[in-house]
């Protein structure tokens, strides 16, 4: 996926950069779909230095206007989202920098899905202006580590590719545990 949005960036142009953007802000509206191609291509295309640059402001941005979009439709619905885990559910009852800190505690876990975050976020007491800059301070660590391990692989050749390729089928054949639900 990643070498077709680096052929969208060639054919783009100038325009590459905006396009960078609108997908991360679309990626992360629609929750379910994970940014690491675009950080993939982000990085092969436009370099790592700048296309780092280019994942975290797209990725700050998508969460700000997504958790936005989000509390304008939960607050038509209904202003609670349920969610199995002790650590989001607490975030919906917190405000102030308890919720300042936990949404950036949150952002930090490498294993909670961004688009969760963002929506339990908007379900919770937190501002706007607090969960922008605690979702950004919290992306920020884990796209640098997102982006020099891609930036790694990149650099493999094609026998550690495989091995990556196996241990994480591996992985993925032997995780035990359940996907996060969420009911609104």
């Amino acid at each position: 996926m990643e070498i077709q949005i680096i052929e969208l960036f060639e054919n783009t142009g100038m325009y590459a950069v905006w396009l960078s953007i609108l997908l991360s802000i679309v990626i992360s509206i629609l929750g379910i779909v994970p940014s690491i191609f675009l950080t993939v291509a982000n990085i092969g295309f436009f370099g790592f230095c700048y296309g780092l640059f280019l994942s975290i402001l797209g990725e700050a941005l998508g969460a700000i206007i997504g958790f936005y979009l989000f509390r304008k439709g939960l607050n038509k619905v209904t202003n609670k989202v349920s969610v199995n885990n002790k650590v989001l559910n607490k975030l919906q009852e917190t405000e102030g920098l308890k919720a300042f800190t936990l949404v950036l505690a949150l952002r930090l876990a490498p294993f909670i899905p961004s688009g969760l975050i963002t929506l339990v976020s908007a379900g919770s007491k937190i501002g706007i202006l607090n969960f922008s800059i605690a979702s950004t301070l919290g992306k920020i660590p884990a796209l640098i580590i997102e982006a020099y391990s891609i930036k790694e692989i990149l650099d493999w050749d094609w026998q550690g590719k495989i091995i990556l390729a196996i241990l994480s089928i591996f992985i993925l054949m032997f995780r035990k545990k359940r996907p996060l639900a969420v009911k609104a």
